[in-house]
């Protein structure tokens, strides 16, 4: 009897639409293709066969990244926001700061103690 593996967490599992490829992966062929191969058409008159397959390639290449990288279950835009948040908008040292309550509240308690020691010092010196 032939036994399949069975994963345990089925949350991993993605659908496949077609030529078992996901959604995403299908869009960024196609995206790629439809970026890719009019550029090599056009431009291998112009700079020769090999360059442009090199431009082909290279203008392909970030359609495939957004397509097939993942790390941590995050696809490839998600790490890249990850990154720049980190290194560009949040400030690298983040101090560790709270909001202290008693602090706001021994300042309503110390006022009108802080009022009536006042009165205090002041009859003390008429007297």
């Amino acid at each position: 009897m032939a036994y399949v593996p069975v994963p345990k967490d089925l949350s991993k599992i993605k659908t496949k639409l077609a030529f078992n490829l996901t959604k995403r992966q299908l869009i960024c062929f196609s995206a790629a293709a439809s970026v890719g191969l009019p550029t090599y058409l056009l431009t291998r008159g112009a700079l020769g066969n090999s360059a442009a397959m090199l431009l082909m390639i290279g203008l392909m290449l970030p359609f495939f990244f957004f397509a097939m990288y993942e790390k941590d279950g995050l696809p490839l835009e998600k790490v890249l926001k990850n990154i720049i948040r980190t290194c560009f908008l949040y400030p690298r040292v983040r101090p560790y700061k709270t909001e202290n309550f008693y602090a706001l509240l021994s300042e309503k308690e110390a006022k009108p103690i802080a009022e009536t020691d006042k009165r205090r010092k002041a009859r003390s010196k008429k007297a």
